[in-house]
């Protein structure tokens, strides 16, 4: 009877309030909040939980990165945000309202009004049969955001110059553009809704390098002018550490830690944002060649009877896992000693792979600089085996001088003819001794 009241409850909610609820430690306004969200695919057998128990805020001006290696659950809870991908437990919450589920028609229009997507691929984000003017008026047109027609083309015009093209592209088709260039536009179509929250899905990642400076450039632009919130999805640690607020990490649907990015550098407490961050590449190739990489091995938590959880251990650093693992991660933050993630192995000290390479390198050149006539040939095993004491003696002689194929061959059939001579022998000798009995 409760849970009826309270859908009820939730029903009565048709608008979104003008601000959100207040984090009461820290005094910032929560824009977004993701509770104990699960998301699975499938159903039965085939069911794959692909976002396990996570849980964040967002707060209001900020931007929260959300990392993690691909197929970790990154973009599935940014679809999720913008009401794509249903929830199979937990909720969403926009300004403290629940977002997920079903919600009222009035509603749903205000929160694709107030939440934008910009997604990965620029190329199959835009529709082609469609100009840049209608792909940018398309929201405009939805939500009649326009006075009339004139006031509909200043919009467009305007926010086209904001994002670095020319109003006459606006008669062109998106196959007409370079990447970059369609990255603009679908921020553009984005911007000109003014919304309060853009979920950024790896905005850059198809981009060059020189061109993602620019539209990382021009998202900070529309954040300090229009008070623009992000949640910026990506893989890239190197580039999130620098236009992050705070970063979440997340590993197989699981968020294994949430904190500040320089506080998250400094401190990499979980050894999988460990192995994330000792990935990012210097830019010094000879230090690079030197840099140890180091492998998360998720065999090493021991979960069976502990379950893990994401604790505050101070500092607004969160992190997953079990209570003697939390002990250990507060100890390791309570000393305030910076944790050194990249290391840069001695140069004069060899690793694994120079070694395995070099004995490679031996063996192959052993076999180069063999004499032509180093065959190795099946004859060289029987004689040996039928003579093993020559045979012996044949192998070191033609070691002596380099015919390794020889030398493995005689050494392989006198050892073989030792062994039969061996076993011979005490055959006989087992035999003598019943016989004299």
């Amino acid at each position: 009877m409760a849970k009826v009241e309270e859908k009820k409850e939730r029903g009565r909610i048709a608008h979104l309030p003008e601000h959100g609820p207040v984090n009461k430690e820290n005094g910032k306004e929560v824009l977004l909040s993701v509770r104990n969200i699960d998301i699975t695919f499938g159903k039965g057998k085939n069911e794959n939980k692909a976002v396990k128990n996570a849980s964040f805020d967002i707060y209001k001006g900020e931007t929260f990165s959300l990392v993690g290696e691909s197929g970790s659950g990154k973009t599935t809870i940014g679809r999720a945000v913008i009401r794509v991908n249903p929830l199979a437990a937990g909720e969403i919450l926009y300004k403290g309202v629940p977002i997920s589920g079903r919600i009222p028609h009035s509603l749903d229009r205000e929160v694709i009004r107030n939440i934008q997507m910009v997604f990965q691929d620029p190329a199959a984000s835009l529709n082609e049969r469609a100009t840049v003017d209608y792909i940018i008026s398309e929201g405009l047109y939805n939500f009649h955001l326009y006075e009339n027609e004139a006031d509909r083309v200043q919009k467009v015009e305007n926010i086209i110059n904001e994002v670095g093209l020319l109003p006459e592209h606006l008669t062109r088709y998106p196959h007409e553009f370079s990447g970059g260039q369609r990255q603009r536009i679908g921020l553009a179509r984005a911007m000109v809704m003014e919304p309060e929250l853009v979920v950024a899905d790896e905005p850059i990642s198809a981009l060059d390098v020189s061109i993602r400076a620019q539209v990382l450039n021009l998202m900070k632009k529309f954040q300090k002018e229009k008070d623009v919130t992000y949640l910026f999805i990506a893989h890239d640690l190197s580039i999130v550490r620098f236009i992050s607020d705070r970063i979440g990490v997340i590993y197989k649907g699981n968020i294994v830690e949430i904190a500040e990015s320089e506080e998250l550098f400094d401190f990499p407490l979980h050894p999988y944002t460990h192995s994330l961050i000792s990935a990012i590449p210097v830019p010094d190739p000879k230090l690079e060649k030197n840099k140890v990489l180091y492998t998360y091995d998720p065999s090493i938590h021991d979960y069976s009877q502990d379950k893990p959880e994401l604790v505050n251990i101070g500092h607004e650093h969160y992190v997953y896992g079990n209570k003697k693992e939390i002990e250990e991660y507060k100890a390791l933050r309570e000393k305030n000693i910076p944790l050194k993630s990249i290391k840069i192995k001695n140069q004069d000290e060899p690793d694994e792979q120079d070694m395995e390479k070099h004995v490679h390198q031996t063996f192959h050149e052993e076999f180069i600089n063999a004499p032509i006539h180093d065959t190795g040939k099946f004859i060289y095993s029987l004689l040996s085996f039928l003579l093993p004491v020559f045979g012996i003696i044949a192998a070191f002689v033609y070691k002596h001088f380099n015919y390794i194929r020889n030398y493995k061959a005689c050494k392989k059939g006198a050892i073989a003819g030792f062994v039969t001579i061996g076993v011979l022998i005490l055959l006989f000798l087992l035999l003598l001794l019943l016989v004299v009995i």
